[in-house]
């Protein structure tokens, strides 16, 4: 049976990601060309691999069992195709990283442009996502998070700072109008600008301070989600509207030029710092085994 692998392929990406649409945009390619690339299949075949209507797309129990039996077969693909890698001068491919957008911000802007140089031939591609995903149904190689985000089953070794802090801070007009906290509890009087995970929940504010630690139930007129409403939110702190509480480090620029100013320093909270994570169950493509081995060898901060 005459099967274009790269059709095998198109209907992997569709399985995985449930839908054309959301294929097309994990895999960089068009909804309409995998739509063709699965009509071809499916005529080459002589089943149908996915029932479609306007608003979903599900497999079929033909999909189902090609699915079942074609993952574990496209991988040994990608490791055979790997294996010659080895024998290059220099690794090449794709690597794709999940990474939360904190991590893009605070652990790579150093690590990323020393890669690339180190190793041209290796194309990098980033996915920010603050939800803990299954990287094998995003189509990444690994992913960057935090220790209580990490899954039993992956490896993970540190990247960037090894330790972080949680910072509070306001502008000078917001506390010159409102006063400057000397306690956690006093943020109870105060406006803050809080966060909301992806999943919902508030974020929330914990403080410590030798044995003593603490939750704050802060409230005030401005939410932020993951993502690129984090920079709006230290807007809106500059412009007085509140006190904002973050990673230290996405603060500490603001803290240079005057327009923050730390509060409540004695009892920022410290966490570790992020993890490259990767599955522990598979071979490990060259590029991500470059990119692991220069990780290991960068220098370490705390």
């Amino acid at each position: 049976m005459n099967v274009d692998l790269g059709d095998l392929n198109a209907f992997l990406t569709v399985a995985r990601a449930g839908g054309f649409r959301e294929g097309a945009r994990l895999s960089g390619g068009s909804a309409s060309a995998l739509s063709d690339a699965i009509r071809r299949l499916e005529t080459r075949l002589g089943v149908r691999l996915f029932n479609r209507t306007t608003r979903s797309v599900a497999l079929t129990a033909a999909g189902n069992g090609l699915l079942a039996r074609l993952e574990p077969a496209l991988g040994e693909v990608a490791n055979a195709l790997d294996v010659v890698n080895g024998y290059r001068d220099r690794p090449a491919g794709t690597l794709r990283l999940n990474i939360p957008v904190s991590a893009a911000r605070l652990a790579l802007p150093e690590i990323i442009p020393a890669f690339l140089a180190k190793y041209p031939e290796i194309l990098l591609e980033i996915i920010t996502e603050e939800s803990f995903v299954d990287l094998m149904a995003e189509g990444c190689d690994a992913g960057i998070r935090y220790d209580e985000r990490l899954e039993q089953d992956m490896i993970a070794i540190p990247i960037g700072p090894r330790k972080q802090r949680f910072a509070a801070a306001a502008s000078p007009d917001y506390l010159a109008r409102n006063g400057t906290p000397q306690h956690p509890q006093d943020l109870l009087d105060h406006s803050c600008i809080r966060g909301r995970f992806a999943s919902g929940a508030m974020f929330p504010w914990e403080f410590e301070k030798a044995d003593q630690t603490l939750e704050v139930a802060v409230t005030g007129p401005f939410i932020m989600r993951p993502g690129g409403g984090t920079d709006l939110a230290v807007e809106v702190a500059k412009g007085g509207i509140g006190i904002i509480y973050l990673f230290e480090d996405w603060l500490t620029p603001f803290f240079k030029e005057g327009s923050l100013l730390p509060i409540l320093e004695e009892w920022w909270p410290s966490f570790p710092g992020p993890k490259l994570y990767y599955p522990g169950r598979r071979l490990v493509p060259s590029p991500l085994r470059a990119f692991i081995d220069f990780i290991r060898a960068w220098p370490l901060h705390t």
